[in-house]
């Protein structure tokens, strides 16, 4: 008789036995189906987390030259800074275009800052309702020393920046434009600026007026207002002291109206900041362009610690994902080969007729591997059908826990940098004016972390599911058929 009619016979007349069967097999598949798709949905997040977020190269002048620091070639050892050397070179606009031309760059931003006085048109909010604090006064609060060269702290800060939309403040919700339009590069060679909402009803300015501020030779600029924003940032004490150091008397503008206000020649910036499409390649963008600036003077500060912080919890749901199809898997082999040596057991007189009757122990294995298989391809269907119910709950309760845990550590390790002497300011930012608060912030967009798993069942992952369930009924088989190999026909039949 033809194994494979038999095996149909058999399980047909053995319904409840099938059926038991086809649930545990379903109940198996169903778990690596959820593996194999929370696996490609964690892949698909972290290709799309390249693109959205990609890495940040910031060129900034060298911090060793900053100090006037230099390595001792024969001993190895960094000199101690000149305690009265530091000296900041201005990054040359012509090599941040050449580094902004190269391959990999997604969007770039120039940066520059500094400090102006008021001089008529506008004045500055400050703490002290009664009298206004002078710029001397405040100048007089950093123990008398002042700004360098004898120039004044000043009234406002002034953030010069290609886009206005792209800088931190904007792009991270603490800052957003209310009236009027954004800085773009259309507003380089212009002295259009953005001022804040508060400052600018304080002073009843509104889109299109003009006031005027002083420079660092303490000659008048007018400015255009083109835009007014709204920040949520309410500063810190010294921003009560001092009203360059208060956010509302930020005022941001291109960075070339800061090239006119402190006198140089336009050619300059403080730093650029440029967004990669993809952190792999930030290594080979480093080299490429350390061949474009003086590397004694200049320096290149990488950054893809957001990318690194939203793929961390990606990457342990994938890692779990993989481990959760293993081991369903090897528990998969070892369930059904336990239920098929039971039913070689319950089955024991009618293999010994079968092998009575000439036929080949290698057909009753067969018929056996028919029966698993029938099971199997009526389990696939079941999986396939509730595979991406079981997959979102899941993957999503995964990414969930691992998002949680990762913010925690992240979390406490703030709190425990928190505190010392320069925390907070990332290396290679921008001037922030004398004494005042340097641009030391990520200007672009800041991805929030992924939140949630986009996963459904593909073709190529039926495919994959159905040649595991393959695999572990032919595992299944060959370790269950050893009892069927020495079985004795005739010590059948007699028992």
């Amino acid at each position: 008789m033809n194994y494979i009619k038999r095996a149909t016979q058999s399980l047909w007349a053995k319904k409840g036995r099938s059926v038991i069967m086809i649930a545990v097999f379903s109940a198996i598949l169903i778990f690596v189906l959820a593996g194999l798709t929370i696996r490609s949905g964690a892949e698909l997040a972290t290709t799309n987390a390249k693109k959205s977020v990609g890495a940040t190269v910031t060129l900034s002048t060298n911090r060793e030259a900053m100090f006037g620091q230099k390595s001792d070639s024969d001993t190895e050892e960094e000199t101690r800074p000149d305690p009265g050397s530091f000296e900041r070179t201005p990054v040359n606009l012509s090599d941040a275009e050449k580094i902004a031309k190269l391959s990999n760059v997604k969007s770039y931003s120039f940066e520059a800052s500094t400090s102006a006085d008021k001089s008529s048109g506008i004045t500055p909010i400050s703490s002290d309702s009664e009298e206004e604090t002078s710029s001397d006064e405040q100048a007089a609060g950093f123990g008398g020393q002042g700004a360098p060269g004898g120039m004044s702290q000043g009234d406002f800060q002034i953030k010069g920046v290609s886009q206005s939309s792209s800088y931190s403040d904007f792009s991270s919700g603490t800052a957003s434009l209310v009236e009027g339009k954004a800085i773009t590069s259309d507003d380089e060679g212009t002295n259009n600026v953005l001022i804040e909402q508060s400052l600018a009803e304080a002073n009843e300015l509104s889109v299109g007026d003009t006031f005027k501020i002083k420079d660092t030779d303490d000659k008048d600029v007018e400015v255009t207002i083109k835009g007014i924003y709204k920040t949520s940032d309410s500063g810190d004490s010294m921003g009560a002291r001092f009203n360059f150091m208060n956010p509302v008397n930020t005022i941001f503008s291109s960075y070339t109206m800061v090239n006119t206000l402190t006198g140089s020649d336009g050619k300059t910036i403080d730093s650029a900041v440029y967004n990669l499409d993809d952190p792999k390649d930030m290594e080979s963008f480093v080299k490429q362009a350390n061949k474009l600036i003086d590397t004694d003077t200049f320096s290149l500060e990488t950054n893809d610690q957001m990318y690194q912080q939203m793929l961390q919890p990606l990457n342990n749901v994938s890692s779990f994902a993989k481990n959760i199809v293993l081991l369903v898997a090897a528990a998969g082999v070892i369930i059904l080969t336990l239920i098929i040596m039971l039913s070689i057991r319950e089955r024991k007189y009618e293999i010994g007729v079968l092998l009575s009757l000439g036929e080949s122990r290698v057909k009753v294995i067969s018929q056996f591997f028919v029966e698993i298989f029938v099971c199997m391809i009526f389990a696939l269907g079941i999986a396939a059908a509730s595979g991406n119910i079981v997959g979102n709950a899941v993957g999503n309760q995964l990414l969930s826990q691992q998002t949680t845990t990762t913010q925690n550590a992240e979390g406490q390790a703030d709190a425990a940098g928190n505190g010392g002497p320069g925390q907070g300011q990332a290396p290679g930012g921008g001037n922030g004016g004398p004494g005042g608060r340097q641009m030391t912030s990520n200007p672009f967009t800041q991805t929030e972390e992924i939140q949630e798993l986009n996963i459904s069942v593909k073709p190529m992952e039926i495919l994959s599911l159905a040649g595991i369930g393959l695999g572990i009924s032919l595992f299944s088989i060959v370790l269950s058929s050893a009892g069927i190999l020495r079985l004795n026909p005739k010590k059948i039949l007699i028992s």
